[in-house]
């Protein structure tokens, strides 16, 4: 069957099915980026010549959501094309069901346009039970065609960064991070950009 790709400008609040759609955006201040063609089977294979990339990983959450998110590793060491499976593992420490939503960014931001999560929660709706414990999957792969990019010649490290909020329903009844503009933004790596689009524009071009 056919997997359906999301692209646009902006992402997306709406629930996705996993491995089903994509998270997808442009690339710009280390929002990773997919795109069409991106995931013929030719492209993941790893590059058996190339210096391995460590990618780190990172986890935070707002002060408003009871919730312990953390990594359950601080780094795989992957090919470009090599399809790499990471998992992070969420607890709610309250006595309330609460659902949450995630953003995210990668840095550098050189990165960004050949980092592919194929499977992913960011930006899902996550409704984790009192007390709950969940482990988080995330399936991605850093595109081979990084191998061209001059900028990226001698990058060893990048850090894929999530932030979890607690999650509210806006005037389209879409769930979105119950926090301020400003600080959604920045966790998503928009923070010092004067022509970062706001959620509203983002969910638009989404659409």
């Amino acid at each position: 069957s056919s997997l359906k790709i999301v692209v646009g400008i902006g992402v997306t609040y709406a629930a996705v099915p996993l491995y089903r759609m994509f998270c997808a955006a442009t690339g710009f201040a280390g929002t990773p980026k997919v795109g069409m063609g991106k995931f013929e089977a030719d492209r993941l294979v790893p590059v058996e010549n190339a210096k391995r990339i460590k990618v780190h990983f990172n986890a935070d959450t707002s002060d408003a959501l009871p919730w312990t998110f953390t990594p359950q590793q601080k780094f795989v060491s992957v090919l470009p094309g090599e399809t790499s499976l990471a998992f992070y593992k969420a607890k709610n420490n309250s006595d309330k069901d609460i659902i949450g939503i995630a953003t995210y960014n990668v840095t550098p931001d050189r990165i960004a346009p050949y980092f592919a999560k194929v499977e992913c929660f960011c930006f899902e709706e996550q409704k984790l039970l009192a007390g709950e414990e969940v482990d988080m999957p995330l399936l991605f792969f850093i595109d081979r065609d990084v191998l061209d990019d001059p900028q990226c010649r001698n990058l060893d490290d990048i850090v894929l960064s999530y932030t979890f909020f607690r999650a509210r329903r806006n005037q389209q009844g879409h769930l979105e991070p119950d926090a301020p503009e400003d600080v959604v933004q920045a966790s998503q790596g928009f923070a010092g950009y004067e022509m970062a689009p706001k959620a509203e524009d983002r969910k638009k071009a989404a659409s």
